[in-house]
């Protein structure tokens, strides 16, 4: 899944944003706000990124740098099938327990 680079669809930056940059470790100009909040986050351990744990059991991303690179936008996108399995995963485990509580 290439055919992403050089669309507009695949950068947006918020320069703007009173956060900007909210990761060190981007070049400014190749600065990616698109994935602010990382869909790769419900993949916990597996997600890939750099983060640590909170005490309150939070994952904590802002050594990440990840889904802010321009040039990671296909590699993002392609986790989507990881996000779909728990997806599933995660349906099938409430069906299961609705269906042993009848």
């Amino acid at each position: 899944m290439d055919d992403w680079h050089d669309k507009h669809y695949s950068f947006n930056q918020n320069t703007r944003c009173e956060h900007f940059p909210c990761h060190k470790g981007v070049e400014e100009e190749n600065f990616n706000c698109l994935f602010c909040y990382c869909p790769l986050y419900a993949l916990g351990k597996g997600c890939g990124g750099r983060f640590s744990y909170l005490e309150s059991g939070f994952k904590d991303c802002t050594d990440c740098t990840f889904p802010h690179r321009r040039e990671n936008y296909g590699a993002v996108l392609d986790r989507y099938r990881d996000i779909i399995k728990l997806m599933h995963e995660a349906d099938a485990r409430r069906d299961a327990e609705k269906a042993e509580s009848k």
